[in-house]
């Protein structure tokens, strides 16, 4: 049963234009509103107008168009994952749900690329093209969408040897703020060709166009995989091991780090045995010859910094549960305190820096009342806190609050970023100018010339 809202004039008119041409496949429900009034970040919920459920990118492209002429704001929803609060509709209006655009559209296997819609997961997307012996490897934990990965510039733990979104996404198709639709680049692996558009909506977190289709790059599944684990007397041990495996040059898939705070929370949720110690999550791929040659690389500089022997992860479902734990690390966060929240934030400094940052991270920690467990992709210098608050607590949120500014101000002390994957969404605003200058203002300049009356995603990155 539809119920009514109480919209601003001119947004219930554009509401109205829309169920008429959707049905439906617009909602105004109580439920429904709810589901899209938040993520999986920490930021208080905001519910939208009405919510729409497109099929293509004509349809998205409609519904834009509605709502510019009626100066409604529209936030484009995948599957909610974000951390920092990006698809949070702070200003209400209509959020358009990708979630029937989920097609793969095109595999280039001979080319090593592939185009879906917006709303194919990651996971989805590996299942299809498994068989063809191919693989996608941007793995932010989360089965995030597509396309969402896209808007945020997202990584994840195998970022160290793949990259990220920004290296991984060939090509584009984008509505804008008109309504006009462009498709950013051809599949070339490189081009000349005018303004490098994809890289300008990669990570523009909405604010610029929604993206509705994504070519992305794919590899070859490896000949051999192999996963291990090694715990480390001391944390600069841990990162130094970590320092000295990429200077070095060793092509190490996924290289993570757990502090013991984390590994005691991994332990109990996923029912593990490991040492509550700094450990090392470490996967190699490549040939049978080269996986045995870089493990064995790898733990000696781990032996030489305080590591103990690796233990083994080597079939399929083995490697599969250890990076399922690694990858509920939220929810075992979560059990530490039953019924707190996690205020998740990450950074990302250069390579040389994360030692660091890291322990003086965890001498803020040491020094305060919260439970601050710490986990990193730290190949490339990115690491992220997850503060178990209670949100009603004022005292335990000005702490987190407090503790997190220290940690940003750290990292862009030492030429690093405020975050290195979860974006800026509502809760790395304030940060931005700090690490950026006045290059904000030309971000502005660009946001306006796209979107000039501000209805796609309002509120997020910056405010104009």
């Amino acid at each position: 049963m539809q119920q009514a809202v109480t919209a601003p004039a001119h947004v219930q008119t554009a509401i109205d234009l829309l169920r008429a041409r959707f049905g439906e496949r617009l909602s105004t429900s109580s439920g429904v509103r709810d589901h899209h009034a938040k993520d999986e970040s920490w930021h208080v919920p905001h519910r939208p107008d009405a919510v729409v459920f497109p099929t293509s990118t004509e349809e998205v492209a409609e519904i834009v168009r509605i709502c510019a002429a009626h100066r409604t704001p529209v936030v484009a929803y995948g599957t909610g994952t974000s951390l920092e609060g990006a698809v949070i509709p702070e200003h209400g209006g209509v959020v358009i749900d990708l979630m029937h655009m989920d097609q793969v559209l095109q595999v280039n296997a001979d080319d090593l690329d592939v185009t879906v819609q917006a709303r194919v997961t990651r996971k989805q997307l590996n299942d299809f093209i498994r068989d063809r012996g191919l693989f996608f490897p941007i793995d932010p934990g989360a089965d995030a969408s597509l396309g969402g990965m896209a808007a945020t510039r997202a990584s994840g733990t195998n970022a160290v040897r793949y990259g990220t979104m920004r290296e991984n996404v060939l090509a584009l198709t984008v509505v804008l703020a008109d309504g006009r639709v462009i498709r950013t680049s051809r599949r070339a692996r490189k081009s000349a060709a005018g303004y490098d558009l994809t890289r300008l909506f990669v990570g523009s977190e909405g604010t610029l166009g929604i993206i509705t289709e994504v070519t992305l790059r794919l590899y070859g599944i490896p000949e051999a995989m192999a996963a291990a684990v090694c715990s480390f007397d001391s944390l600069e041990g841990a990162v130094n091991a970590v320092i000295q495996t990429i200077q070095l040059g060793v092509p190490v898939a996924r290289i993570e780090l757990l502090d013991d705070v984390q590994m005691d929370a991994v332990n109990r949720f996923s029912k593990l045995d490991y040492p509550v110690q700094n450990t090392l999550f470490v996967e190699f791929h490549g040939t049978e010859a080269g996986v045995k040659e870089q493990a064995e690389l790898v733990e000696s500089i781990a032996g030489e910094n305080g590591g103990g022997s690796f233990r083994w992860a080597s079939r399929p479902e083995e490697r599969t549960a250890l990076w399922t734990a690694r990858h509920d690390v939220t929810y075992a966060n979560k059990a530490l305190r039953p019924g707190c929240e996690i205020w998740a934030t990450d950074v990302c400094v250069p390579i040389s820096r994360l030692a660091e940052c890291i322990v003086e991270t965890k001498a803020d920690l040491a020094q305060s009342f919260l439970i601050a467990p710490l986990v990193g992709h730290v190949g490339d210098g990115n690491f992220h806190l997850g503060f178990v608050i209670d949100r009603n607590n004022p005292s335990e949120v000005a702490e987190a609050e407090r503790l997190n500014d220290r940690l940003v101000m750290r990292a862009i002390a030492m030429d690093g970023t405020c975050t290195g994957e979860h974006g800026i969404g509502l809760g790395k605003m304030k940060f931005l100018t700090a690490e950026h200058g006045e290059a904000v203002s030309v971000m502005r300049d660009i946001k306006r010339a796209l979107d000039p009356h501000g209805i796609l995603n309002p509120g997020k990155i910056f405010t104009l």
